[in-house]
């Protein structure tokens, strides 16, 4: 049985606050396309409310985070000019926690494999 799972968290560095209200999109990527699988929206603390990819469907294999930059920052008053939708794509080789967050103002964003 697998025991891994994805999650995430938004910060807008910009403002230094959680990015409530930013869509996430999860793709699995296979055979040179990509496979919608979640789309959620990030709460008060910039999370989702629960596992993007929870255990009980969780598989190894490519996947594609899509965060929809653009529209959280025209909710916030800031006219994005640079940054519309940030695509991460990553590899989950083995039944883990996997913990994707995204760090973002107008102009930059940054990620990492969190714990």
């Amino acid at each position: 049985m697998a025991a891994g799972y994805l999650t995430t968290h938004v910060l807008d560095t910009a403002q230094g606050v959680p990015a409530a209200g930013m869509t996430v999109v999860l793709y699995r990527l296979a055979d040179g396309g990509r496979q919608e699988l979640r789309r959620l929206v990030t709460n008060a603390d910039g999370r989702t409310d629960g596992a993007i990819l929870p255990t009980e469907t969780f598989v190894t294999g490519d996947y594609e985070l899509e965060f929809h930059v653009g529209p959280y920052l025209r909710a916030q008053g800031t006219e994005p000019r640079f940054l519309d939708i940030v695509p991460i794509r990553f590899r989950m080789a083995e039944d883990s926690h996997y913990h994707v967050p995204l760090l973002v103002s107008p102009y930059s964003y940054s990620t990492y494999r969190g714990s």
